[in-house]
């Protein structure tokens, strides 16, 4: 074989490993990405997308509930007229809209001795794709009033048509149990309906970020999680346990 030929049949062999190389790493990435999800995760909506990179759980959702509302349209077939149980019930002006939210959140969460307080808008995902937010209203005010305008499954819309829960997510709850896996807050931690070991939790039974320490049906070996409550501060309460991510929208 001449120097050219020698020549040509090395770069053709340096051009097969390179392929090869890049193929091994994309395998590599996606073997990782999908055996790094947790199972736990597998509980969210099917219109929910979730993936991981080993560090961050990426949740994407349109924040469109899963269940009828009275802030659909009128015209849309999951438009149900109010039905609750709240005689002060009053629909608030706003509509439900279609959004592209991407959640990040810590895979092996933290705690964070800085306790970062929630802020007004996002600081949560439900397993329907919907946004949790604190327990004040805007501009930081209690809910008092606002309650009175949630619908029948405890959420409502903002004014950027953003629907969202403050409260327990009764749709949730009512269709699992009280003791479901209601969504995970930006910190990574887990959020749980009210209902724990046959005991009705309320606040006093929780610490100050309106968690606590224990083994859930999802964490065996027992992990620090928050439970939604009937009494204020309902999800969560002087910020954030553990280190959060990012929601974008």
């Amino acid at each position: 074989m001449n120097s050219k030929n020698i020549a040509k049949a090395a770069s053709l062999l340096f051009i097969i490993i390179c392929l090869a190389c890049k193929k091994d790493a994309a395998n590599t990435s996606n073997s990782v990405s999908t055996a790094a999800l947790p199972d736990v995760f597998k509980k969210f909506n099917t219109t929910v997308s979730i993936s991981t990179d080993g560090t961050y759980i990426t949740i994407k959702s349109d924040g469109i509930p899963d269940h009828k509302s009275c802030y659909f349209s009128t015209s849309d077939s999951r438009y149900q007229a109010y039905n609750g149980t709240n005689p002060l019930f009053s629909k608030n002006p706003n509509s439900i809209g279609t959004h592209s939210f991407v959640f990040k959140i810590p895979a092996s969460p933290s705690v964070n001795a800085a306790h970062e307080a929630t802020p007004l808008g996002p600081i949560g995902v439900a397993i329907n794709g919907v946004p949790m937010y604190n327990q004040y209203a805007g501009p930081g005010t209690p809910l008092t009033n606002e309650v009175n305008s949630f619908d029948q499954y405890n959420g409502h819309p903002d004014q950027s048509a953003t629907y969202h829960y403050h409260v327990e997510p009764w749709y949730i709850t009512q269709n699992n149990t009280k003791s479901a896996l209601v969504g995970f807050l930006l910190d990574g931690y887990p959020v749980y309906g009210p209902l724990e070991n046959g005991k009705t939790l309320i606040s006093a039974d929780l610490d100050t970020y309106h968690g606590h320490t224990g083994v859930t049906a999802d964490y065996p070996n027992g992990i620090y999680h928050y439970h939604t409550t009937a009494d204020a501060p309902y999800i969560n309460g002087a910020g954030f346990y553990g280190t959060k991510g990012s929601v974008t929208q």
